[in-house]
């Protein structure tokens, strides 16, 4: 093990401009030759001495480098500074100790005091061998040789920094369902309703990059490795690195009811990083071309805006016709920087998840990707969500021919209580850049009460939202959880019994079962979901709770109730899930929403069918049912790339054909190959 100094290459008047070393009182007798050997074996006898290992080092076995540039200036004290390495609490621990070191004779030069600094790598974890080597230093480089430092760039080996960084763990149900039972288990003081998480969160309950390099296969070629394995591309240098993944979603399919073939032709393009230790980013780039089973089709279409040939696929975004199908390009990505080790800033464009079920009241990742700030605060038991985000209307054009932009402000607050017990409060408001109003700031305080905010500034100011969710951990295995969403709930009217329609408010209760019945990677959930009609309507039409026409909530909307079965299993690169969903929905009878029975989120809730007796279910009631069973193998395990077979039925019963619905079944097999880095819904 190696550990040496060096000369900073930083500036000029360094080893090179001095007479004579910095010199430590037990090297005042020593002849000037000898005096850097001095130096240097006084400063390792004081480190060796003072350093204390960090507990996280032995429990992890880390080992590796840690590097130091440090200066002794004119006055003759030790100052730091760089410190890097792979734990913070390392970085804190070395910082201590030269903080510790005692002021000493200052370098000189031309007989006057002057600085130095030094490059100091120090093998961890810190050992008495660790200074067996023969030490040296190094004169600073002459001019001229700085023609040739880009020779001296060096590459390191690829060690997969990306699952240590704060970086996004990619929303995808059979990939969480991995690791979020290690997250539940009684004691951890984990949040796992606010989504993504992080790669820096989870890492402390499950290895991922463990897990996963468990699956490689033993490949020599260069295509075996990077189909099977690793990313595309993957480079590491000092401080940086970065991938980069040619990605694909290709299906084809069969609509056997509709008799026709369906497909999804998709490419893309992933590219992600970091510089230091805090700083990282993410982009995928989609250009897409489907047609997809005919009741999806049909919702596409009309959920596409009004008087145009646009549509809207949902949790993908706008799209135009593509011969029989649609063509759809998507965009994502973000800058991730952790500001300490309790903050966490986050700017880009994507999908955000707020709850523990299969669904959320709260807020979804089933609309499309929207633009977004969010900023992350944990701190004893509690983590603090705050996110703002910019949503866009496709039915509303401004004068330039722009979608019209609506905004949302959201606080989620989860706070372990204690080893069982979790506790959420949500709020949201949405709120419109009004030409004579301008942007409302009110809402971009991460501390206030939305609610009272869009009452002080008017009641059409805004739409708010409040929450209260909960996860109770029963066993190891078994937690239960759900969600309480108001809006406008009518204290009044609730007490009254006339099932009015201020009354709008939905409910989640659910259970999951990790590694049931002692079976590793087993897993149940069990859920129901009930919301109100006329919840996440408004009297101002552009701030229903949408984004390119789509739910951010519940993909149902409004005026449902459904109760749902999933089960998972992987083996290895093997995996399978079978989902069961039953509901009751009621939905509107005319393409105007005339009159309103409070399902699809675009109507206007002026147009109510009545004040009070409102019931779930109204209008057109229908019962669905929707069945999905799925098989797949993950090709790599580190892009999560799989092929799969997938079988969809469904069936819709309503009481009455229209224009919008009617008795439909579907039954829909599709052969897929693609890289799993977000949900697709097809259960609507």
């Amino acid at each position: 093990m190696l550990f040496f100094f060096s000369v900073s290459i930083f500036g000029q008047n360094f080893i090179s401009k001095t007479e004579n070393y910095p010199v430590f009182p037990q090297c005042e007798t020593v002849v000037k030759k000898d005096q850097g050997e001095c130096f240097r074996e006084q400063l390792k006898s004081f480190i060796f001495e003072t350093y204390n290992e960090p507990q996280i080092i032995a429990e992890e076995e880390f080992s590796g480098i840690a590097t130091i540039i440090f200066e002794v200036d004119s006055q003759g004290e030790f100052q730091i500074l760089y410190i890097n390495s792979e734990y913070q609490v390392l970085n804190d621990e070395l910082e201590r100790v030269f903080q510790a070191l005692p002021k000493i004779e200052p370098a000189t030069y031309n007989g006057s005091p002057t600085y130095v600094q030094f490059r100091m790598p120090l093998q961890i974890p810190l050992s008495e061998e660790s200074f067996n080597t023969e030490s040296a230093i190094q004169q600073e480089k002459p001019l001229e040789s700085y023609q040739n430092e880009m020779d001296d760039i060096k590459l390191k080996d690829f060690n997969y920094p990306q699952y240590q960084s704060g970086l996004n763990i990619p929303l995808s149900h059979e990939f969480y369902s991995r690791f979020t039972p290690k997250m539940n288990k009684i004691g951890t003081n984990a949040h796992t309703a606010s989504k993504p998480y992080s790669y820096s969160e989870v890492k402390s309950y499950y290895d991922i990059k463990e897990e996963s390099q468990a699956l490689f296969y033993d490949k020599e070629s260069w295509f075996g490795r990077k189909f099977f394995n690793e990313n595309t591309v993957q480079v590491q240098g000092e401080n940086y690195w970065f991938t980069a993944d040619i990605a694909a979603d290709l299906q084809v399919g069969r609509d056997f009811e509709e008799d026709f073939t369906t497909y999804n032709n998709t490419r893309a393009g992933i590219f992600q990083g970091g510089l230091g230790k805090r700083l990282n980013f993410f982009t995928v780039i989609y250009e897409s071309q489907g047609k997809f089973a005919d009741y999806f089709n049909d919702l596409a279409t009309d959920l596409g805006r009004r008087n145009s040939s646009q549509v809207s696929i949902p949790g993908r975004g706008i799209g135009e016709p593509y011969r029989d199908g649609f063509d759809y390009p998507v965009v994502e990505g973000y800058l991730n920087y952790e500001a300490a080790d309790w903050l966490n800033v986050q700017f880009g464009r994507g999908n955000n998840f707020i709850g523990d079920g299969y669904r959320s009241l709260f807020l979804s990742d089933n609309a499309s990707p929207n633009a977004y700030v969010k900023v992350n605060t944990s701190f004893w038991r509690f983590k603090y969500t705050n996110t703002w985000s910019s949503l866009r209307n496709p039915n509303t054009l401004t004068d330039g021919g722009a979608f019209l932009t609506k905004y949302m402000a959201t606080h989620y607050l989860s706070y372990n209580v204690n080893k069982r017990l979790n506790i959420g409060l949500f709020e949201s408001v949405l709120f419109e850049s009004e030409p004579n109003r301008g942007f409302d700031w009110n809402f971009v305080n991460p501390i206030l009460f939305y609610n009272m905010v869009e009452y002080s500034t008017g009641s059409r100011s805004g739409k708010s939202l409040i929450g209260l969710s909960y996860k109770y951990k029963w066993t190891d295995q078994i937690n239960t959880y759900g969600q309480l969403l108001i809006d406008e709930f009518s204290v009044d009217d609730v007490t009254a019994g006339n099932k009015s329609w201020k009354n709008k408010f939905g409910f989640q209760l659910g259970a999951k079962y990790a590694d049931a019945f002692k079976v590793d990677n087993l897993f149940f959930q069990l859920e129901y979901n009930q919301v109100r009609p006329y919840t996440y309507s408004h009297n101002t039409l552009n701030l229903h709770y949408t984004n390119d026409n789509q739910s951010m909530a519940h993909l149902w909307g409004a005026n449902f109730r459904e109760l749902l079965f999933i089960t998972r299993y992987r083996k290895d690169r093997l995996y399978g899930h079978a989902k069961l969903i039953f509901g009751e929905r009621g939905f509107e009878t005319n393409e105007d929403s005339d009159p309103f029975y409070g399902s699809n989120l675009l109507g206007d809730e002026r147009l109510r069918i009545a004040d009070e007796g409102i019931t779930i279910g109204q209008g057109n009631r229908a019962n669905s049912y929707y069945g999905e069973l799925e098989a797949g193998f993950i090709v790599n395990p580190t892009t999560n790339l799989k092929v799969y077979l997938n079988l969809i039925h469904r069936r819709l019963d309503v009481s009455q054909n229209t224009a919008l619905n009617t008795d439909r079944n579907t039954t829909w097999l599709n052969l897929g190959f693609r890289t799993d880095i977000f949900n697709w819904y097809y259960d609507y």
